[in-house]
């Protein structure tokens, strides 16, 4: 049949497209437009979009998720709009899938398909795409038997058994699995050394800088934000999952003070865990940032469920890091956060800004296409202020011989007196706490006028204290 031989093959570009959903009463979405969210995606995917089935039920149905009759319809629709394919904004079991091609005699996709075929096709860097064949893989492997219908015993051409083949035999399935399995462990080995790189690298350049990561609902300004805060080269366009891997470049924050700034993939709802746990390595910038700018696109009608979403998705890496800090023995603790209320200058009344302030507490109104633009100056102030810490006048003595460090008090601080002895000087200065962990953790050997020694932090040297 037809459906069968589209079946290996799920890619959606330059086909049409019918979307459906069922929506349970526990099921997220935006009222205003349903399936919204599906259609970007599928037209990011490439697929045009020819018609929308919806249906409300109260548990999915078993067999094929929507109900019999909405299958019909669905059939007849592809039939007059001459789509070739089905997008469900749910993860069907491949049962399901099977049952509504076999009734429709159209491919049938899945969301978390969709997804996966959108990350192939943006996935440039190597990182990326062994990343996402290994999501890809961890999606296909439960999924073998109903994706594949070869599977009787094998034997010798023309059914003769002959050398190798004596015995029961083994079905293709078994072998498929196999070849399955053993890919999985060889992308997990080739990741595993990229995830433990990038660790060292976040790890020594967090001794250095202050780092920060952007994360957000996927198209929700991140990349523009990245480009006019920093020197910019990230890829920005108004479409879903622009950006798939991390740039990361160095901000400016004036008065001496600079930071490494990290743009990141964006998040979505529903984003297959298995996709998540393939780019732990991407995200790993963000998972071990001092600070984490959430990007929102107030202007968004949806803007309240994507933030949902963002904190939901945070709260599984943070988990996920914890885990992994835990068994490699060493202290990790969550970055502070900071809300970026973006395309504030597109909304027609502030009602909206009034409310998002009041439900997050602190939360700044942005404006990322205008380097100069609304929020920018709030911004900056605030991160400098998380930069140092809190600061206040302090007495610190520390060799002469550690130019470095001296040269950082001379240029980042406010300098109230110093005074020399043959080896040492002995400095008044406002300090952040931030700082002096900072300058602690390139080595420097400093003693404050009456405080303790600390512990020292190397892998965090920005921890903030109470």
């Amino acid at each position: 049949m037809a459906y069968q031989k589209e079946r290996s093959e799920i890619r959606v570009q330059r086909e049409s497209a019918v979307l459906a959903a069922v929506h349970l009463p526990e099921s997220r979405f935006d009222e205003r437009d349903p399936l919204g969210e599906l259609r970007a995606l599928a037209e990011t995917a490439g697929a045009t979009v020819v018609g929308e089935l919806v249906q409300r039920r109260q548990r999915p149905e078993s067999a094929t998720y929507i109900g019999s009759g909405k299958v019909e319809e669905l059939r007849v629709m592809c039939d007059q709009l001459g789509a070739g394919v089905i997008i469900f904004d749910h993860e069907l079991s491949p049962k399901q899938i099977a049952n509504i091609e076999k009734e429709t005699k159209r491919k049938v996709i899945d969301r978390s398909e969709l997804i996966l075929d959108i990350f192939a096709s943006r996935a440039t860097t190597k990182q990326a795409k062994i990343a996402v064949e290994l999501a890809q893989l961890e999606y296909t492997y439960p999924r073998l038997r109903a994706m594949w219908d070869h599977l009787e015993r094998i034997v010798g051409v023309g059914g003769i058994k002959g050398v190798g083949t004596r015995g029961p035999g083994e079905q293709q399935i078994e072998i498929d699995r196999r070849i399955v399995q053993r890919k999985k462990v060889v992308l997990k080995r080739e990741l595993e050394e990229i995830y433990a790189r990038k660790q060292r690298e976040v790890s020594a350049r967090n001794n250095d800088y202050f780092s920060i990561g952007l994360v957000g609902y996927t198209n929700a300004g991140k990349s523009t934000v990245f480009n006019t805060l920093t020197e910019g080269g990230a890829f920005s366009r108004d479409m879903l999952f622009a950006t798939l891997m991390t740039r990361t470049r160095q901000w400016n924050l004036g008065g001496g003070q600079t930071a490494m700034l990290s743009d990141t993939v964006g998040f979505i709802r529903d984003l297959p865990h298995h996709l998540i746990a393939s780019f732990r390595a991407t995200l790993e910038e963000a998972m071990n940032a001092h600070l984490l700018l959430i990007v929102l696109d107030v202007s968004d009608p949806a803007a309240e469920l994507q933030y949902e979403t963002v904190q939901e998705t945070l709260d599984e890496l943070y988990k996920d890091a914890e885990r992994s800090a835990k068994h490699a023995g060493i202290e990790w603790e969550r970055p502070e956060q900071l809300v970026l209320l973006n395309k504030a200058d597109l909304l027609k009344d502030n009602s909206i800004l009034l409310y998002w302030t009041s439900l997050v507490p602190g939360a700044i109104p942005f404006c990322a296409t205008e380097p100069d633009g609304t929020g920018h100056k709030d911004l900056l102030d605030r991160v400098l202020e998380i930069t140092r810490g809190k600061v206040r006048e302090r007495t610190l003595t520390l060799p002469l011989s550690d130019s470095k460090s001296i040269d950082i008090l001379e240029k980042r601080c406010e300098v109230l007196a110093r005074d020399y002895s043959n080896s040492h000087v002995r400095y008044r200065v406002m300090i952040g706490e931030h700082q002096i962990a900072q300058l602690r953790a390139q080595g420097a050997q400093i003693q404050i006028e009456g405080e303790p020694e600390p512990v020292k932090d190397r892998d965090r040297p920005f921890v903030q204290t109470q």
